[in-house]
């Protein structure tokens, strides 16, 4: 049975730092066979803790949809993810700003990424690859597991560069990356039957990830359970019998990003199902602006401010021009999107006369640029100019600061107030004063909001407030005993004033459900440590270092334990 698996962003930020972080059946036999092979998938996925690729979780839907089944096979989503045995690109790559070689490369029968950083103490070692990430026609990364801890490479290959470089925000680092942890929040956009991670952990598991490599048919019609068991006659979901929200909520769920996006109060898209709209678990923002952004994942936003889609309205949707079953070959490419362009421009002048030394719609009216967020990869511009000098008309932008929703009819003033504190917290900075002032609003209006008052709690602490920090902090810890950022920070402001045990208590079981988290393993040593407990800070330290070898803060460390001395605490 083969093994297939995905990052998360650290919530604490160092050494004593807050740090928010198909043809029917009609036999009876021919059913309950296809039923069986359907439970034997699942069954087995679960039994052996093994996720299996897409060609064998939808070997029941082929039994009546072969053809449909076998095109799919070659698109990027049904190759979405796997083994990182079956997509191994080797190389090798040495980082500019810290000085550490890379190679990716297979040894018997298995993957590896082996490291060589030249910092003193020298960080050298190798990780055992497990799954790769991306389909390859942008690039592709791979990911490895460490106690059940689930990681990933800090390196990336790029199709456009043709060789591997840094992943987007480590291209500046003067040594080795720390860990970079997989949420599951990622994993459901490559994978399938993707699982929330631990109570209180980022990126531990349990149980294996995910359930399947690649997006499944299930991904977009849903439970095919009732499908198979009645040989076809109990429907599954198409998205095109769906209303406009719906149906496009199934392309929105990973095929849009805008500037931020926030979730909704008790609620996660991992959890999302076909059928249902993604407005029930994500609101999104971007900022108003003369022009369209040329982010990384934002054709659906491009596409809808697009002289097509606002003239048919509701009735275009991204499966006019996109066939989620098939993705034509490069020799083919051309010819397939005229026709889907001329479906609708049809006009016999029209079709003999324009352009017709050119057969490429695309190249004109849909040019290739640079995403702005990751390097090497370039993006479609899916505003259908009409004119391809129009590009120029973005050459300088009116950017605004306001933050406004696209496609989130029940965005709400909480939702608005997140967006403004994610946006302040990534930098824009204009937006502190104002997402200050909409959490405490938010927060008076539902006390209870755990994201919203551990929001506010960093904010606070960044403006100096300890005590309303601290305030937010415990009722947040009171609703929600796992949370993570929450006990980091607070831990912090108990430690500052001297309540050290206090602060060990609120560290240590945080560090225990995420031991690959450099912040908080800095912060738990310096507890302890001023505890006088050096061979416990020692621990920490060691443990915290088979996640992040090349942590110079964890080695600096590492040889401060022997001096500990134990200090007055409350």
């Amino acid at each position: 049975m083969e093994r297939l698996i995905r990052l998360r962003e650290d919530g604490v930020r160092g050494w004593l730092r807050a740090g928010s972080t198909q043809k029917r059946s009609t036999r009876r036999w021919q059913t309950w066979s296809l039923w069986l092979l359907f439970l034997s998938a699942g069954l087995l996925a679960q039994t052996l803790h093994a996720a299996v690729p897409v060609k064998q979780a939808d070997a029941v839907c082929a039994e009546c949809h072969a053809e449909i089944f076998q095109k799919y096979l070659n698109t990027p989503m049904a190759n979405a993810s796997g083994l990182a045995m079956d997509h191994l690109i080797p190389g090798n790559f040495i980082s500019a700003t810290s000085g550490t070689k890379y190679r990716v490369h297979a040894e018997d029968g298995t993957a590896w990424l082996d490291y060589d950083d030249p910092q003193t103490p020298p960080a050298k070692g190798r990780m055992k690859l497990d799954y790769f990430l991306g389909s390859g026609h942008l690039g592709i990364t791979y990911l490895y597991t460490l106690d059940k801890y689930l990681l990933e490479s800090p390196v990336a290959y790029y199709a456009s560069a043709n060789g591997y470089d840094m992943k987007p925000g480590f291209g500046g680092l003067r040594e080795m990356p720390p860990a970079i942890p997989m949420e599951a929040n990622c994993l459901r956009c490559h994978m399938s039957g993707v699982r929330h991670s631990d109570v209180g952990s980022v990126n531990h598991y349990s149980q294996e990830p995910f359930l399947y490599g690649g997006i499944t048919c299930e991904s977009c019609h849903g439970d095919t359970k009732a499908h198979v068991l009645s040989a076809g006659k109990a429907a599954v979901i198409n998205p095109a019998k769906l209303d406009a929200d719906r149906r496009d909520s199934i392309c929105m769920s990973c095929h849009l990003e805008g500037d931020v996006s926030v979730e909704k109060e008790g609620r996660s898209p991992v959890d999302f199902k076909p059928g249902e709209s993604i407005s029930r678990y994500l609101s999104y923002f971007v900022y108003a602006s003369a022009g369209a952004t040329a982010r990384g994942v934002s054709e659906v936003e491009q596409f809808n401010t697009s002289m097509c889609k606002r003239a048919s309205g509701s009735k275009m949707s991204c499966t006019n021009c996109h066939d989620p079953h098939y993705t034509p070959p490069a020799a083919e490419r051309a010819v397939f999107y005229r026709a889907k362009c001329l479906a609708c421009h049809n006009q016999p002048a029209f079709v003999r006369e324009h352009h017709p030394e050119n057969q490429d719609c695309t190249s004109c009216h849909m040019p290739r640029s640079r995403a702005e967020n990751i390097p090497h990869v370039a993006w479609t511009d899916h505003r259908i100019l009409r004119q391809p000098m129009m590009n120029l008309a973005d050459a300088n932008p009116i950017h605004s600061d306001t933050l406004m929703p696209i496609f989130s009819p029940s965005t709400t003033q909480r939702d608005t107030a997140l967006a403004y504190y994610a946006a302040a917290m990534e930098g824009h900075s204009g937006d502190r004063e104002r997402a200050y002032a909409m959490l405490t609003a938010a927060h008076q209006s539902d006390p209870d909001d755990v994201e919203v008052m551990r929001s506010l709690g960093i904010f606070a602490g960044m403006s100096g407030d300890s005590q309303l920090a601290g305030s937010l902090f415990r009722n947040v810890l009171k609703l929600s005993p796992t949370d993570q950022t929450a006990a980091s920070d607070l831990a912090v402001f108990e430690a500052k004033t001297g309540d050290l045990q206090c602060a060990l208590t609120l560290l240590q079981p945080a560090f225990n459900r995420n031991q690959d988290s450099l912040g908080l393993a800095t912060n738990l040593a310096a507890v302890e440590c001023l505890l006088g407990d050096g061979e416990a800070a020692r621990s920490t330290i060691e443990t915290a270092l088979k996640f992040n070898p090349g942590s110079r803060e964890l080695t600096n460390r590492l040889q401060q334990t022997s001096s500990c001395v134990a200090t007055h605490t409350k």
